[in-house]
């Protein structure tokens, strides 16, 4: 059996792994990568292996970062099965098309900015909504806790990863040369309190683990902390005029909310100021604006068996956890916009969750620059994101090519993330009650949560070897005693483009420092303060930045022509190659 790591290696987002074994070769997720422009330019990029080779993909779960890429997969013409949890294959047949969309939208954007610069329209999306409508053709739902014959030799099992609706655990049972070996992927690990779902499935035994690591160097807030600290940035709000913006995944954390805001007048019955601040919460009005999640909202209420038995409970009793009143959802356009024209105190859910796409841009251009307001952070922010921005304390950002001052009270509620903390990371390894994983992959995880989560289980499990790999890497697993025999396979994909990438961030630097001095001089200039001698520093500072301007262009320069080299280099080897078969 051999793996090797595609995706979500040394970073969060697309979720791809190679596995070989039995005589096949199959995908585990294939998911869109997010966040930086050097992530993203990896979605552009070919599959580093022939779809028409890969006799069946297994998903652990619908968020897109794990399942954005299978549109692409079919497009490029795989035909396959996919196999999933029901409640998974029912998200994906929303949030695919709507990804698709995304694409499409984007990819006129560009082509319009081109036909502007006057170029020609050249691009095309990664895949339309179409593309990922059909796609679901080749899905195949199946069942927690029931062990499937996938192939001779194969036999796999979903399990509740507790992470969002219809996540999963998968084990698989490999059978070669009359020997069995068992790996499991954690796909994304849930908390155990979210308020939904229940709690991740502890495994009795494996041999192999690749798990993730989002969170491996932190603990979030416990249940009771997180409901406490989300009332009163809501009251807080919401006293001194202002509106709470929720930038939130559609699927998953959108939902919990709705019950967390439901729920929450449960709590600290006899505490009179939380009385008080619970009824003006429910006079609050509360808007999902985004039409997927509206759509994601009915498939959790399609799916309620498998919530949390006390959760089932309140709905036999007639208490939907996901209806209240004061809550609202928006589905036109028209009533996003009037949203923002209100001056009514209000609590605003809009996807996307990391602000990079979606109708909740429009929803930060409108209240990012007031101090009344409070944007309330409450799921992961990758690199690159603008949430990420935000969250890290950017002074301005731009929003829809327009600059705004970051004004509203940031906040950020981890304890409402999905993903298991360092402590449940550490509890899971801890479970297997049968036999413990010999050696364990981390992956979907930054390098610092890694390398942090990596040392606290050698230091606690010094006997279980700990990975991280790199991009490419391939693993062969023949024996869990044995050391691991390792290859680099593949090189990163855009590997030849990080000289570009490190010119571009150097421009943007240059780009920033440049408007900083802008900036000063003309409050010099304002206030009538500037001397010769903070002149002659600013000249030189000009000067300093000309210089390295010429240096990135004679850079660019010299890249093109190492291309061109490259290039002819290439033609003459293939002439080369056509006169020795003559």
């Amino acid at each position: 059996m051999k793996i090797t790591f595609l995706g979500a290696t040394r970073a969060v987002t697309g979720s791809n792994y190679l596995v070989e074994a039995a005589g096949k070769k199959f995908l585990v997720d294939c998911g869109l990568h997010q966040g930086s422009f050097e992530e993203e330019l990896m979605n552009d990029k070919p599959f580093d292996y022939d779809v028409n080779d890969i006799d069946f993909v297994l998903l652990t779960h619908a968020h897109i970062d794990h399942s954005g890429r299978i549109p692409k997969l079919y497009k490029d013409g795989y035909r396959n099965p996919i196999y999933a949890t029901k409640a998974t294959v029912d998200l994906c047949s929303i949030m695919l098309p709507d990804s698709g969309h995304i694409q499409e939208t984007e990819n006129d954007y560009k082509n319009k900015r081109r036909m502007r610069a006057g170029q020609k329209p050249v691009l095309e999306p990664l895949y339309t909504a179409k593309d990922a409508i059909d796609c679901m053709e080749v899905f195949v739902p199946e069942k927690y806790d029931e062990l499937i014959d996938i192939a001779p030799g194969i036999v796999i099992r979903f399990n509740d990863a507790g992470h969002m609706l219809g996540s999963s655990i998968i084990e698989i049972w490999v059978t070669e040369d009359g020997k069995e070996q068992k790996i499991t992927f954690t796909g994304d690990l849930g908390n155990n309190d979210i308020p939904l779902l229940s709690s991740p499935t502890m495994i009795d035994d494996t041999d192999y683990l690749v798990m993730e690591s989002t969170y491996g160097n932190r603990l979030h807030n416990r249940n009771d902390e997180k409901s406490t600290l989300f009332l009163d940035i809501i009251s807080e709000t919401i006293r001194r005029g202002g509106t709470v913006v929720i930038p939130s995944f559609a699927v998953g954390r959108t939902q919990e909310i709705l019950y967390e805001l439901n729920q929450i007048k449960d709590q600290h019955q006899d505490d009179e100021e939380f009385q008080k601040e619970y009824e003006l919460l429910m006079k609050t009005p509360v808007y999902v604006d985004s039409p997927l999640a509206v759509s994601a909202t009915q498939i959790f209420k399609q799916n309620l068996e498998l919530f949390k038995p006390e959760i089932q409970e309140f709905i036999e009793r007639g208490d939907n956890p996901l209806e209240f009143p004061g809550l609202q959802f928006t589905q036109s356009v028209d009533d996003s916009k009037a949203l923002n024209e209100s001056t009514e105190p209000c609590i605003i859910i809009s996807a996307s969750g990391m602000c990079d796409v979606g109708r909740i841009k429009h929803h930060l251009k409108h209240n990012i620059w007031n101090p009344t307001s409070t944007i309330l952070f409450v799921g992961y922010q990758a690199p690159g994101t603008l949430g990420r921005r935000i969250v890290d304390g950017a002074k301005t950002v731009k929003i829809f090519g327009e600059e705004f001052t970051v004004a509203a009270e940031i906040k950020y509620i981890e304890g409402f993330s999905g993903h298991a903390d360092q402590s449940g990371l550490m509890n899971f390894i801890g479970s297997f009650r049968t036999k413990k994983p010999k050696h364990i992959f981390l992956v979907h995880g930054e390098p610092d949560p890694q390398d942090v989560l990596q040392g606290k289980i050698t230091e606690e499990f010094p006997e279980i070897d700990v990975q991280v790999p790199v991009y490419g890497q391939e693993f062969e697993l023949n024996n869990p005693d044995e050391e691991l025999k390792t290859e680099q396979i593949y090189i990163n994909p855009i590997k030849k483009d990080l000289d570009r990438l490190d010119l571009i961030s150097k421009m943007i630097s240059l780009e920033s420092e440049l408007k900083d001095m802008r900036k000063s001089i003309e409050e010099d200039v304002r206030i009538s303060s500037s001397n010769d001698e903070e002149m002659n520093r600013l000249n030189k500072k000009v000067n300093d930045l000309r210089a390295q301007i010429i240096e990135i262009m004679n850079k660019e320069v010299d890249i093109d022509n190492e291309d061109k080299e490259e290039a002819e280099a290439e033609i003459e080897d293939g002439k080369k190659h056509k006169r020795k078969k003559k």
